[in-house]
C-alpha cells in the first residue's frame, strides 16, 4: 500500500506540538504524527506526518503559515517491507565484548562474546548509531580495566541495551528509565527477550525523577544517551547520583558539543576521563572527583 509522509521544520518546541496536535485533527486523518527536535545544533523541530491517502495540501500550507514552519514537503513512499529492509541493512555490531544482533543473525554470536537481541521491527538504538556504540565501547573499556558496576543505571535508556550491556557482565540489577512510555514498554520488551528478566528494572521517568532511582542512588555507573540540552540540564542532578569515584558515560553529543558538555560538568565536579569520537558523534566517560 502507497503511503504519503509530510514533513516540515520550525524554531520553538511548544509552537512545534501544537503543530502536531493540529495535525491529527486534518481530513484525511494522519495515521501517525511525531515531533523531534533536530539533533543538529539548529534549534529546529521537525513535525511529520504520516498518511494512507494523499493529504490536504491546502490545509498542510494553511496550518504551516499559521505556526511560522517552513511549508510541507509532501512525499509518496511505495510499499515496503522495512522490517525486512532494516534487517538486510543492520548487519551485527561488535563493540568490545558486546555483540548486538537482530534474530535473523543469532546464529553468528561468536563463542565468549555478550550478546545483545535487538530485534529490526525495535530498531532504535540498536548499536548502528555512534552513539550507541561509543557507550557500549567506553562500557567495555571501563570493564577492561578491572572497573564492576555494582550500582548502575541507564537514564534515557531507548532500548535498554546498555542497561542490558552493564546486566550482561555484571550479576547486580541494573536500573533503566526513559521519559517516554513507548521507550520503556520496548525497553522491556527486549529485556524479557534477552533473558534478563530481574536483572533490568525499567521504569518511566525524567531523569533521576522517579522513587526506584531516589532509592537505588548513589550509582557507580551512570549512562545517559541523549542530546546535549538534557546532559547539561542533567549535570547538578547527575553530581548528586553519583556517588564518590563513580563514572559517568554521556553520548548523544555533537563532536562540536563535547567540549560544552565536558566544561559544563567539570563545574559539577564530574570530570573527564575518556573521550571518543564515531563519525559526528562524541562519547564522554567521566568521573566524580577525579
Amino acid at each position: 500500500m502507497t503511503t504519503f509522509t509530510a514533513l516540515t521544520t520550525l524554531t520553538g518546541r511548544d509552537q512545534a506540538y501544537a503543530l502536531g496536535d493540529a495535525m491529527e485533527r486534518l481530513e484525511p486523518e494522519p495515521t501517525g504524527v511525531g515531533v523531534f527536535e533536530m539533533e543538529d545544533g539548529s534549534g529546529l523541530w521537525e513535525v511529520g506526518g504520516y498518511f494512507e491517502e494523499a493529504p490536504d495540501e491546502t490545509a498542510l500550507t494553511l496550518l504551516a503559515t499559521a505556526m511560522g514552519a517552513k511549508p510541507f514537503v509532501v512525499s509518496e513512499l511505495p510499499e515496503t517491507d522495512w522490517v525486512a529492509h532494516v534487517r538486510r541493512e543492520l548487519a551485527p555490531v561488535e563493540a568490545g565484548r558486546f555483540f548486538v544482533y537482530g534474530s535473523h543473525d543469532a546464529d553468528k554470536v561468536p563463542e565468549g562474546s555478550a550478546p545483545l537481541l535487538i530485534e529490526a521491527a525495535m530498531a532504535f538504538g540498536t548499536g548502528h548509531h555512534g552513539t550507541t556504540l561509543g557507550c557500549l565501547r567506553a562500557l567495555d573499556r571501563l570493564a577492561n580495566a578491572g572497573f564492576h558496576g555494582q550500582n548502575v543505571a541507564d537514564i534515557g535508556c531507548g532500548t535498554a541495551v546498555l542497561a542490558m550491556a552493564a546486566a550482561r557482565i555484571w550479576p547486580e540489577t541494573v536500573l533503566a528509565s526513559d521519559i517516554d512510555e513507548v521507550a520503556v514498554d520496548v525497553a522491556r520488551a527486549n529485556v524479557v527477550a534477552n533473558g534478563l528478566e530481574g536483572r533490568v528494572t525499567c521504569v518511566e521517568a525524567a531523569g533521576f525523577d522517579h522513587p526506584d532511582l531516589a532509592a537505588a542512588a548513589p550509582f557507580d555507573l551512570v549512562f545517559a544517551n541523549i542530546l546535549k540540552g538534557p546532559l547539561v540540564a542533567l549535570a547538578p542532578d547527575m553530581a548528586q547520583a553519583l556517588q564518590p569515584g563513580g563514572y559517568a558515560i554521556l553520548s548523544g553529543i555533537l563532536n562540536e558539543q563535547a567540549d560544552e558538555v565536558i566544561e559544563v560538568y567539570a563545574r559539577s565536579g564530574i570530570n573527564l576521563v575518556h573521550r571518543e569520537s564515531i563519525v559526528d558523534w562524541t562519547t564522554l566517560t567521566l568521573r566524580i572527583g577525579h
